[in-house]
């Protein structure tokens, strides 16, 4: 199984980038997955790593972004958080992996029943915790069509508010990060949202 290589990864475009996570998530919810012998490509990616994508996904156990869009070592950037929340960290790795290791795509990855979200819906208080949930309260008072039942009992009011902190996400980093703002606007680079179904294994993306 090959890797990328600096050549392979100058010839690929955001949106070939974005072609090669539907077709990893195809294959991944159709159980066709790659064969990789991952001890090679430990060996091949030893000198030199050429991701062509960075995700920023949630820590949940069941959203490994290798694993749910079928790439191997040396494929993709991935960085995980409760609740896929920014940072001025994560979004230094960010200008890293596109300005410096010239990845071409970002993708901000939540999911379904997202126990981040819901524990924020529910204004739960928990040691560190409570500073990283707070992070998601705008997401939370941006969600208008919930009128009753504004917890994290009502999964239609957890993924509504899921759904807004993808794209406060991607706003925040447009407007935090000069560098990556101007790679998005030259086209070296695409920001995009992506929700993973817990339930199905398939992820939809939405461009905002």
């Amino acid at each position: 199984m090959w890797v990328h290589t600096k050549k392979s990864q100058e010839k690929i475009s955001p949106e070939i980038a974005l072609s090669y996570l539907k077709e990893g998530n195809q294959r991944f919810i159709n159980n066709l997955k790659l064969h990789r012998d991952l001890l090679q490509q430990v060996n091949l990616t030893s000198a030199g790593q050429y991701p062509f994508a960075v995700i920023l996904s949630c820590i949940d156990s069941r959203t490994s972004a290798e694993l749910i869009f079928d790439q191997g070592l040396g494929d993709i950037f991935s960085i995980r958080i409760a609740g896929n929340i920014l940072n001025d960290d994560i979004l230094g790795s960010m200008e890293y992996a596109c300005r410096t290791a010239n990845s071409k795509l970002i993708v901000v990855l939540g999911h379904t029943r997202c126990s981040a979200i819901i524990s924020a819906c529910n204004n739960l208080e928990l040691g560190h915790f409570t500073g990283l949930l707070s992070k998601l309260k705008q997401a939370i008072e941006n969600e208008k069509e919930t009128q009753y039942n504004r917890n994290g009992s009502n999964m239609e009011f957890v993924n509504n508010v899921t759904c807004n902190n993808i794209k406060l996400t991607i706003k925040q980093i447009r407007q935090r990060s000069p560098i990556l703002l101007e790679m998005e606007k030259n086209k070296n680079i695409k920001i995009i949202g992506g929700l993973y179904n817990v339930e199905t294994g398939e992820v939809r993306f939405e461009e905002t």
